[in-house]
């Protein structure tokens, strides 16, 4: 080999080494963002450090629920309204997912500020759902929660922090959701 194309060589291979290097390394950060069941679903990670605000909301059967109820569990929280069609699309995919764990240890609620309670319950009985609907008619909690649109979805740990967000509809019976929850429910942030 000439000299000149040995010269030419060497700093070729370097180039090449360090490509490869930064493409490995490119591909392990890919490859983690793939694995991590939060980038999968498009669900924004938040500060879990600060607890949830309390509050206490009258459900759809009457009852109040008292936040402090949910400590304990992992929760999804689900902002809705019956005007918004995208939020009654993913209803069902929510009672799969709930079906698919131990109510002790995981709950779907759901949050509107609609004030038609008959109309809530038709919607839910013809599409054979039985989830809690918690009624924010002075909208405190969704403020709180800085809910923007609808479906807004907040996941809430077991010891009342809000972990994720999720802005827009999502199917929450896929075997992605399943594995955030267990992923959350093993305690793993």
């Amino acid at each position: 080999m000439r000299p000149r194309a040995r010269g030419l060589l060497v700093p070729l291979v370097l180039a090449g080494c360090v490509i490869l290097l930064s493409t490995g390394e490119i591909l392990r950060h890919a490859t983690a963002a793939v694995n991590d069941p939060f980038v999968t679903l498009r669900m924004t990670r938040l500060a879990s450090d600060v607890p949830i605000a309390e509050f206490d909301l009258t459900a759809l059967d009457g009852k109040t629920v008292d936040s402090k109820a949910l400590i304990g569990k992992v929760v999804l929280l689900n902002f809705w309204a019956t005007w918004c069609g995208p939020c009654k699309e993913e209803m069902p995919s929510l009672a799969k997912l709930q079906a698919k764990f131990d109510p002790t240890q995981f709950q779907v609620v759901t949050v509107t500020t609609d004030r038609h309670p008959k109309g809530i319950k038709q919607f839910l009985d013809h599409l054979g759902i039985h989830l809690p609907v918690l009624f924010d008619e002075q909208e405190e909690v969704s403020r709180a929660f800085m809910v923007r649109g609808l479906p807004t979805t907040v996941l809430l740990t077991q010891d009342g922090h809000a972990v994720a967000r999720a802005v827009g509809p999502r199917a929450w019976d896929s075997e992605e959701s399943v594995a955030l929850v267990r992923y959350v429910l093993e305690g793993t942030k």
